[in-house]
């Protein structure tokens, strides 16, 4: 039988080598066939080496794990995506989730934690680690009380949460235009539609934002 063929997703090379070193223990079973240390990377190679499971970070530069996710699983659904965060916060597990991730694992979690979460998602179960269970849970029965309202982010396209990322890691419009490739005018329109929706006038006042709603982070 093949091996499950992995992309690690994470901007801390330590993190990286870490995890390469631990599954490729088992080669029997486990083949890293690629790394990324950004969102838009993990985007392209996920495209480019069709891996069986991407073990994705949130919060790195460029583009979020969890937007990266979003775009990974629009591109090919069967592909599974495991979060290895240090957030325990119910919006980043709870965005996470929707964004299509399989599993939602902690740092702190041990290697057996993956191992297991990894046989989970490839039954197509959903694994959560055991500090976050009750944090979902106690989310969840918040939501019922308050059923109606929308979270600020969800008001936001992709391409505007995409935008928005880049405004408060600090990129200028022609750097973000050029990451994205597209005109400096269109992202000053994607900017001031930002704005609009949000009803946010600074730029300060964007970044506080994105950093509260999981786009970005102070690492």
């Amino acid at each position: 039988m093949a091996p499950t063929t992995i992309l690690l997703a994470d901007d801390h090379k330590i993190i990286r080598d870490g995890l390469r070193s631990l599954l490729e223990a088992d080669a029997d079973r486990y083949e890293i066939v690629g790394e990324a240390t950004d969102g838009r990377e993990a985007v392209r190679l996920s495209r480019k080496l069709s891996p069986t499971i991407v073990i994705m970070d949130i919060a790195m530069p460029e583009l979020n794990g969890i937007e990266a996710t979003h775009q990974i699983k629009a591109d090919n659904d069967a592909v599974k995506v495991i979060s290895l965060s240090m957030h325990s916060d119910a919006t980043y597990v709870g965005r996470m989730l929707k964004a299509g991730a399989s599993a939602y694992l902690l740092k702190e979690s041990a290697f057996e934690e993956l191992d297991a979460a990894i046989r989970e998602v490839l039954s197509d179960r959903v694994y959560l680690s055991r500090g976050i269970t009750g944090v979902v849970v106690e989310d969840y029965v918040q939501k019922l009380s308050k059923q109606g309202e929308e979270k600020p982010a969800a008001v936001l396209t992709p391409k505007e949460r995409e935008v928005l990322q880049l405004i408060a890691e600090g990129k200028s419009t022609k750097e973000i235009a050029a990451t994205l490739h597209v005109s400096v005018k269109t992202i000053e329109t994607h900017r001031q539609n930002i704005m609009n929706r949000l009803e946010i006038r600074t730029i300060a006042q964007l970044t506080k934002f994105a950093i509260r709603e999981g786009l970005t982070s102070l690492d």
